[in-house]
């Protein structure tokens, strides 16, 4: 029996999964990637799913071993590079995954006639709300907990990630299996395991976003330097 059921058939409360978050954040703190995503697949079973910006398949890959054809649930926010969605369809067809695609209730069109074109340079943050928070939102009704490819060394706004913790917004698990690993670590497990990985990323890229919001970085900037570039702005809403 998952922690999303009690004894008695009634599903667990918010407050019965945030101190599980919470307890189980501070005692996996040093394990293991899988042994991360191990833990998260036998607590909430099916009701447990991976998020991927496609930037890499690293997550996935992980949560595979683990759960094969565990759902992987991505955002077409209808701006993304033609790279990011190659990438998706090549996971899709070569990984032991099962790729969820979700999309904004709007088309860029019907976007553009009800706000206007360019949202994204006028007002970002609605955009990004209109195209990946709400989506998100929507698409992960169906789970108690997701996992991300967040890693402290990013960025100084995720340098407290925990490798489990309490999703407040969303009131769900949010499970972050390689907030401890570098850029390295992550180079180095797709080479020992032939992961997908963007090929933006041999291009300048460090961090792959949509395309109207995302450059390459020059060297000394951090991964995340590209992405809404000469903006305050750091997040799209997602991840706070």
């Amino acid at each position: 029996m998952t922690i999303t059921q009690h004894e008695e058939g009634q599903e667990a409360t918010a407050a019965d999964l945030k101190a599980l978050a919470e307890q189980a954040g501070r005692d996996l703190e040093d394990a293991p990637a899988l042994e991360i995503l191990r833990w998260a697949v036998d607590t909430f079973g099916e009701r447990f799913c991976v998020t991927s910006s496609m930037e890499d398949a690293v997550v996935a890959h992980l949560a595979s071993r683990v759960r094969p054809g565990v759902d992987v649930v991505f955002l077409d926010t209808g701006y993304h590079f033609e790279e990011t969605i190659g990438t998706r369809d090549a996971v899709d067809a070569v990984m032991d995954v099962n790729v969820i695609t979700l999309t904004p209730r709007q088309t860029v069109a019907e976007q553009d006639a009800e706000h206007g074109p360019r949202l994204h340079d006028r007002n970002p943050d609605l955009c990004c709300a209109l195209r990946k928070v709400k989506p998100l939102e929507e698409g992960l009704t169906a789970y108690r907990a997701w996992a991300t490819g967040l890693r402290r060394d990013e960025s100084p706004t995720r340098a407290n990630t925990p490798v489990v913790g309490w999703d407040e917004k969303r009131q769900k698990v949010k499970v972050s299996p390689i907030a401890r690993w570098t850029q390295e670590d992550v180079d180095a497990y797709v080479m020992e395991h032939g992961v997908l990985t963007n090929p933006l990323l041999m291009d300048g890229y460090a961090s792959v976003g949509c395309a109207p919001c995302t450059r390459r970085v020059v060297e000394g900037e951090d991964a995340r330097a590209g992405r809404w570039a000469g903006r305050a702005k750091t997040e799209c809403g997602i991840h706070g």
